[in-house]
């Protein structure tokens, strides 16, 4: 893995020197995320609940991690989906930009310095069969694959799969996302068990998707199982 990262790295560098990229969030020449950028994205730095990272004002577990909490041990966003991030994230999600996922990937990288986590293998959250063949690429995989190699990790794509059709979680309620991916994951025991796993993700919305992910991944012997996204839902940000 990293013999072929390092490859794909100095290719896109060199590509940036004779093509100047355009910054995915504003579009001046010169980045592929500019330092304006990354200033002006909201980040998620304090006053979060221990176990989701949902942003609130007390201390430890936000009311819902207390009367219903998530099968993962604990999830962090890096910024909020709002402004030059979101604009970043459609980018990554639709446009293949390899470079900007290995862009992005630096600042989940910065994310977990400051968690005290046991990590053994980072898996992307997978797409459905029939998404994955319409798009052609997973961006999950855009950030997880250059994560790991940061991080110096175990790495698989094929380690969790979903095993059915779900609907995109687009404009569904907190219930309606979570019975939508209820299920909907099939990990390899063989490879995740007794494992601490990491699963990264673009955006956590409610965090329904993570949610069913780490409770198949529980049931199939890991050890303990831990969440990072790129950006958190922009509708949280005032609360």
């Amino acid at each position: 893995m990293t013999r072929f990262f390092n490859i794909t790295h100095k290719l896109f560098s060199g590509l940036d020197l004779l093509f100047p990229p355009n910054c995915a969030g504003c579009k001046n020449p010169g980045h592929r995320w500019c330092p304006d950028c990354e200033e002006n994205t909201p980040k998620i730095t304090e006053n979060i609940c221990l176990h989701c990272g949902l942003p609130h004002t007390n201390s430890g577990q936000c009311m819902s991690c207390r009367n219903n909490p998530p099968s993962y041990t604990a999830a962090r966003a890096w910024g909020f989906h709002t402004g030059p991030l979101r604009k970043a994230v459609h980018q990554l999600k639709y446009q293949r930009d390899i470079a900007l996922g290995e862009k992005l990937a630096e600042y989940l990288e910065k994310l977990l310095s400051n968690q005290n986590w046991k990590i053994d293998l980072i898996l992307p959250i997978p797409l459905a069969k029939r998404r994955m063949k319409k798009r052609g690429y997973n961006q999950a995989v855009l950030l997880a694959y250059p994560l790991a190699h940061y991080l110096d990790l175990e790495y698989s794509s094929k380690a969790l799969i979903r095993n059915r059709e779900t609907r995109t979680q687009i404009g569904l309620n907190r219930y309606e996302r979570r019975e939508n991916v209820k299920n909907a994951f099939a990990p390899n025991s063989n490879m995740v068990k007794e494992k601490n796993i990491l699963l990264v993700d673009d955006v956590i919305t409610t965090g329904a998707t993570l949610d069913s992910a780490s409770k198949s991944l529980l049931a199939a012997g890991a050890n303990s199982v831990y969440a990072a996204t790129l950006a958190r839902a922009a509708s949280l940000l005032q609360k």
